[in-house]
């Protein structure tokens, strides 16, 4: 008996053949983000601000799939031509974007520097915004395509010494919303991954202090941090034809931060 249940397969979760953009993509959660993509089919092509991907390349090209690196500073509104050029040069199409590239500078608000809040901005917001407007263009002529932005529990929370960060990651989640509306008719699906605390370089000084770090700890109720690798399979679910229905939706991947 024929059921509308079997149309669902598990090739649903595959990525063979797809191109994917992934920005800040050689080394932490991003590095984790490019090789589950590579796991699961695609080539890749990595948007990075240095030349430090010898480790990246090996991993990816370990999992036989191919991988172009393009170096450029995503703070500089026209990057994003560039960016989107250099990708359908190298592969012909854009299938999935992931707009990993972040940064965060800590200080107490009330010393907070102009200078810094406009780094912060620069690259967590606007470049996520300018870069996922120009791959829209683009998905929008292919008729299809996955734009995953990366958000954190700062766009849910207000945090401390850190109002630059969480500015944009609650901006993170409106553009995602925004996007939804407009793109979902194009067969464009946009979303977002809300990380918990991860251990990467970002997080190793608060990671350092023994009392911060225990007071993060007792409120995830999986007692642990998670590693980069605990994220790789909700970033292919959002790449893959399985997340078709999904749309505008922020992804918490807390270890039930939230629920606490």
């Amino acid at each position: 008996m024929t059921t509308q249940f079997d149309q669902f397969s598990l090739d649903f979760f595959k990525l063979d053949g797809q191109v994917a953009i992934v920005t800040g993509g050689n080394s932490g959660l991003g590095q984790g983000y490019a090789v589950a993509l590579a796991k699961a089919g695609a080539d890749l092509f990595i948007v990075t601000h240095d030349d430090n991907w010898s480790e990246t390349k090996e991993l990816i090209e370990k999992e036989g799939k191919t991988v172009v690196f393009h170096q450029a500073d995503l703070t500089d509104r026209n990057q994003a031509k560039a960016v989107i050029t250099a990708c359908q040069e190298a592969f012909g199409k854009i299938d999935v974007l992931v707009n990993n590239a972040g940064t965060i500078r800590r200080a107490p608000l009330l010393e907070y520097k102009e200078d810094d809040w406009d780094a912060v901005m620069d690259i967590n917001l606007n470049a996520v915004y300018f870069l996922s407007q120009a791959v829209a263009r683009i998905m929008k002529e292919q008729g299809n395509g996955k734009i995953i932005n990366v958000a954190s529990m700062l766009a849910f929370q207000g945090g401390k010494f850190v109002p630059p960060y969480t500015a944009s990651k609650h901006g993170v989640a409106g553009i995602t919303k925004a996007f939804a509306n407009e793109l979902a008719e194009y067969n464009i699906q946009i979303n977002a991954i809300a990380p918990g605390y991860i251990k990467t370089a970002n997080t190793a000084p608060i990671r350092a202090d023994e009392k911060r770090n225990a007071e993060i700890l007792s409120r995830i109720p999986a007692n642990r941090w998670a590693d980069p690798a605990d994220l790789m399979g909700v970033i292919v679910f959002l790449a893959s034809k399985a997340s078709d229905y999904m749309n505008g939706h922020i992804l918490a991947v807390d270890g039930g931060w939230l629920a606490r």
